[in-house]
């Protein structure tokens, strides 16, 4: 009677797999020639020769991170068309490329690596494998990462895929791969850090016949920038008015509080002229019971040894005693000075109607001063940044 085979893993309540790695990932010492690159790593840059083989040395003494590895029959699984370039290797390499070259570099015969099968459930795995340990080392320069999302919209059929794969919106793809516009001297640019990415993606928007161009016009404004910062002295910092809130009473209708403008040093009042959304003369008001004359010129304060006029029961006492001061004060809005003309605009307007007037300010600027609009939005983005 002949007998039934049985599996001594079973017996041991052991899982048995028809392909290792396919349960577990297995830690592996293979040969190099047994492995092969994918052909879907977007690096580009791994560094020169040299930099390869010192590398590989630092490898020999202590490897700390395997590469991560496919089977050869689980990749032409999802690649069949990729049989030619896999050769007769074994073994494909996901992630740990850089480790690979730098091995073959410095002479050296095996790579530890991870056999992972769960890697190749579907190309989305796959190619998430091949870009996230890159990206979360930031190992891949920005047109290199653009390259990888491009990668993705191609196998996976669609920006939408790659968008709902990441979490993401189809924008955020767009923004990814719109790098890859670029002409090829201004993609190098970007790799090396010398094209900022925000312009970048501005003249990415452009013919490509025009992007030289563009960018060369962008070096020239920036070198005219520098060279009117060196020129031009750095203008002193305006001094803020302070109100000192436990001393002034509220202002009755149509008066204005009165300002304690402290200087630098001593504390004293400056005597400079300055102006100020809060720093002005109150304006007497007609009551019932007095009536200014439209010609008749405010009071000035009384001189010395001579009894000062009784003030208007409508004027507040601190408008009078200060009158004198505001003869010294501009009779127009300093508009050499454009710190104090919004501070004064934000302090004397309603909220809504100075957030309306912002916007009217950025569609003039949008309409007759372009450069400067564009400059703005890139600062402002840039602030916006996390750091």
């Amino acid at each position: 009677m002949a007998g039934r085979r049985t599996s001594l893993a079973s017996l041991a309540g052991q899982k048995v797999d028809d392909v290792p790695g396919k349960s577990d990932p297995l830690l592996l010492t293979l040969p190099l020639q047994k492995l092969i690159p994918t052909r879907f790593n977007p690096r580009r840059n791994f560094g020169s020769q040299e930099d390869l083989k010192e590398f590989g040395l630092k490898l020999k003494k202590r490897q700390l991170q395997p590469a991560v590895v496919v089977s050869r029959s689980a990749y032409l699984k999802l690649w069949p068309e990729e049989e030619e370039n896999v050769g007769d290797a074994p073994y494909v390499i996901a992630n740990g490329e850089r480790r690979y070259r730098g091995s073959l570099a410095a002479g050296l015969t095996t790579l530890n690596v991870v056999h992972n099968e769960d890697v190749a459930k579907s190309r989305a795995d796959f190619l998430d494998a091949v870009l996230a340990e890159n990206n979360d080392r930031e190992d891949l320069d920005p047109i290199e990462r653009a390259l990888g999302i491009e990668t993705m919209v191609t196998e996976l059929g669609g920006a939408d895929k790659v968008a709902a794969h990441y979490g993401k919106t189809k924008g955020w793809v767009s923004q990814q791969r719109k790098l890859l516009k670029l002409t090829a001297e201004l993609q190098d640019l970007v790799s090396s850090g010398e094209l900022p990415i925000r312009i970048a993606r501005d003249i990415a928007g452009l013919p490509a016949a025009e992007q030289a161009a563009s960018w060369k016009a962008e070096l020239q404004r920036r070198k005219e920038e520098q060279q009117r910062r060196a020129v031009a002295p750095n203008p002193p910092r305006p001094r803020k008015a302070k109100i000192n809130i436990s001393e002034t009473p509220s202002p009755a209708p149509g008066e204005e509080s009165q300002v304690q403008e402290v200087g630098a040093a001593g504390g004293e009042a400056d005597e400079s002229p300055r102006f100020t959304a809060v720093n002005q003369p109150a304006v007497p008001q007609a009551t019932e019971t007095t009536e200014l004359p439209a010609t008749a010129p405010v009071p000035a304060q009384a001189s010395a040894g001579s009894p000062a006029e009784s003030p208007s029961p409508a004027v507040a006492t601190d408008a009078d005693t200060s009158e004198t001061a505001s003869a010294s004060q501009p009779k127009r809005l300093p508009y050499d000075q454009p710190f104090f003309v919004v501070q004064h605009l934000h302090l004397k307007m309603a909220g809504e109607h100075f957030v309306q007037g912002g916007r009217i300010w950025m569609a003039i600027l949008r309409e007759q001063h372009p450069e400067a609009y564009q400059a703005l939005l890139r600062e402002l983005t840039e602030q916006e940044q996390p750091a």
